[in-house]
């Protein structure tokens, strides 16, 4: 099994999608080890100089004017992680867990969070023995880190809570999966709770899947598009790299070259280039460029933020490499939960434009597309894919709402200290399902385009569009008499997901 090792450089997504999905064992160089050790004599010494110190030896938020014995400081800690262990709602899934997991080991790697190796030595335990802290969705407002969630991950941590073994989602006590893993539960010195629970590290993952996610709808979004040009029989003109040149953006060129390049060869196109009485086509396949490169554009902005934010430290306070211990706010969720919102508002457009070109290819309304109503085999007698239509008009309908931005809006918390919160976990959920709904609406349009194609026979599309047509057919045999579509859907936008275009 490959292996991904935590060292102080930054993560990539790749290794995220890994680890998340257990496809990969982690490790720890040496040299985070030695950061850590370093890191935490800078907490020691702080503990022995008298003065308070913010997560040391004070409590959190509006009680940090509170100063807290020695012989209290784990128990600080202890119950700082049970306390802010306040989730509720359904479990997250295992690869976000882990996926968040992998993320706050990472940046306690990186030698600025004063805790000892041994913490971030069990987190890896957890990991490579698959024990997957339960974690309810709900909780966090992303601003003093995602401290709900990250609690309920480190409860496990310290032997209390509930996990999930391997694939299984029937939970049993954290204690009884140490023990039969044979791992110890840890007891947490002075700031450790803190450098455990405050951070950014769920809606890192969140954003790191979101990604890898949006990669794969993207892909398949540019194949059904180019299907759906030689599915309406539509012109290619407005693809001439020269408009894209003069757009000036470079999202608008790469998807004009995408979709160019799947539709090299096409006989189809060249079939009624003369006498064809349509001047222009319509603006869900004429404009193809200017929207998918502008959600292009967006997804590049987020994939950006997200390479920044697995690089980061996004403890409170940070312990400096010549001691010092710096309080900021490097917790606070606005450099990421800002981007998910953007994809967030890219996926809407992915889809949307999708949907459209499905009504196209449905209502059959432009004789020169040479379609019948609905795709039917036999109109009147059979519906064909009339209500798949319906289906990712509903999608879309969700995804509007869902692209309104979560970050937008303010609701203070702890007494008035935390008064300017992301909510970027809500942004990170929201986007999560926005990509679901998305890839079953570009699942539609492969689906009605594939079928379409089989009116154009023996024409035949570029080789990359008859590519996903093959992938397409592999799962889903042509439409000859009525049956249900949600099958042929699901299995479409099972291979959306695998990453099969």
């Amino acid at each position: 099994m490959p292996q991904v090792t935590l060292d102080t450089l930054p993560l990539n997504v790749a290794d995220v999608l890994a680890v998340a999905r257990a496809q990969a064992k982690v490790s720890i160089a040496p040299k985070s080890a030695q950061a850590m050790a370093s890191a935490r004599k800078g907490v020691d010494a702080a503990l022995r100089d008298g003065l308070a110190h913010y997560g040391l030896n004070t409590g959190f938020g509006s009680l940090a004017r509170t100063r807290i014995a020695g012989d209290q400081l784990r128990a600080l800690q202890r119950n700082l992680v049970r306390s802010h262990a306040a989730g509720v709602g359904e479990p997250l899934a295992t690869e976000v867990v882990r996926g968040t997991m992998l993320i706050l080991a990472a940046s306690l790697c990186r030698g600025l969070s004063g805790v000892r190796p041994v913490v971030v030595q069990t987190i890896v335990a957890f990991l490579n023995a698959g024990l997957t802290p339960v974690v309810p969705e709900v909780g966090s407002v992303g601003a003093s880190g995602d401290l709900a969630p990250l609690a309920h991950i480190a409860l496990a941590l310290i032997g209390d809570g509930e996990v999930f073994v391997g694939d299984s989602r029937k939970p049993i006590s954290a204690a009884k999966a140490l023990a039969g893993a044979k791992i110890e539960s840890l007891v947490l010195e002075a700031k450790e709770g803190l450098a455990l629970i405050n951070g950014t590290h769920l809606m890192a993952a969140r954003a790191a899947l979101a990604m890898a996610d949006f990669d794969a709808l993207f892909t398949a979004a540019l194949a059904a598009a180019a299907m759906s040009i030689d599915a309406c029989r539509a012109t290619d003109a407005f693809l001439d790299p020269r408009a894209a040149a003069a757009r000036n953006h470079p999202g608008v060129a790469f998807v004009a070259s995408s979709i160019r390049t799947l539709l090299k060869g096409s006989t189809i196109i060249p079939s009624h280039r003369e006498d064809d009485p349509r001047v222009q086509d319509p603006y869900s396949l004429r404009c193809m460029p200017q929207v998918l490169g502008a959600a292009h554009d967006a997804a590049e902005f987020v994939r950006a933020s997200v390479a920044f934010e697995l690089g980061a430290v996004t403890d409170n306070p940070l312990v400096m490499k010549n001691g010092d211990l710096v309080s900021a706010g490097n917790f606070h969720g606005m450099p990421i939960a800002i981007p998910l919102d953007t994809l967030a508002i890219a996926v809407a457009h992915v889809a949307g434009i999708s949907e459209r070109r499905t009504f196209l290819l449905l209502a059959a309304a432009d004789p020169e597309a040479h379609l019948r109503p609905y795709l039917s085999p036999h109109p009147g007698v059979c519906s064909g894919l009339m209500i798949a239509q319906y289906t990712a008009a509903a999608c879309c309908n969700e995804i509007i709402g869902l692209a309104n931005p979560a970050s937008v809006v303010n609701l203070s918390t702890s007494a008035g200290m935390e008064d300017y919160n992301s909510f970027g976990p809500r942004s990170a959920a929201k986007v999560a399902r926005a990509l679901e709904l998305a890839t079953n609406v570009v699942a539609i349009e492969l689906l009605c385009a594939a079928q379409a194609l089989e009116y154009h026979r023996p024409l035949r599309s570029g080789k990359g569009v008859e590519k996903a047509f093959a992938a397409v057919r592999s799962v889903v045999p042509p439409l000859t008499d009525d049956r249900p579509p949600s099958p042929d859907i699901a299995a479409i936008a099972g291979l959306i997901r695998s990453g099969a275009f």
